[in-house]
């Protein structure tokens, strides 16, 4: 398995993710305070719902998300599957998820080390036995917030897609790209067609089969 970033690339990248996660974590202080007691005064259950991803290297660590569905949703209805105008997101997790605020606990993720702001979205765990050994080279980076598939059509590709764009970023990786991706994913945040996941996923998506 070839590694395309260098050591001195991921040193600098390493800076720039704690850097910029500090200056963000600082920027949207207020908006963290006021997401937080609005998920808790008009929804019972926990503020930041955890659940496990594959990480770099395989290695699973616990994903933060404020939570934007009612509490225990992954017990019923379609399970782990987001549906198109799912039931089981709230009024404000609507808002949240439109506007990708859900996402700013994981750069609580990034200062651990588990994630990076820029890289390929972690994945199920329930994809990791799937990956063949191109796909798995999508876990040669840590796992971002944002990243290249995330805007070139994000949830509208099927997994397979997704990961192509992943190990593409990989190869083709620099400081510059990472900065050229944080600038279109402000640009695409209220993009609702790369919002949607296409109805025949779990037919066509061979990574959608749990």
């Amino acid at each position: 398995m070839s590694i395309a970033i260098s050591k001195t690339q991921e040193v600098i990248k390493r800076w720039f993710d704690i850097i910029l996660s500090l200056v963000l974590l600082v920027i949207f202080s207020p908006f963290i305070v006021i997401i937080a007691l609005a998920i808790k005064i008009t929804s019972p259950g926990e503020i930041v719902f955890r659940q496990q991803r594959v990480g770099r290297y395989g290695k699973n660590f616990y994903l933060l998300k404020f939570r934007s569905m009612v509490k225990n949703a992954q017990f019923f209805g379609s399970g782990m599957l987001l549906e198109e105008n799912d039931a089981r997101i709230t009024l404000l997790g609507k808002f949240l998820r439109k506007t990708s605020l859900d996402e700013l606990p994981q750069l609580i993720n990034v200062l651990k080390g588990e994630m990076s702001i820029v890289g390929p979205r972690p994945a199920p765990l329930h994809h990791l036995p799937k990956y063949d050994d191109e796909q798995r080279r999508r876990l040669q980076v840590r796992p971002g917030i944002t990243g290249w598939a995330q805007v070139n059509g994000r949830l509208a590709l099927y997994w397979p897609q997704r990961i192509e764009l992943d190990v593409w970023y990989i190869d083709h990786y620099s400081l510059w790209l990472d900065c050229k991706i944080l600038i279109k994913t402000a640009l695409t945040v209220f993009d609702k067609e790369s919002s949607v996941a296409k109805p025949d996923r779990k037919d066509v998506d061979p990574f959608m089969k749990m």
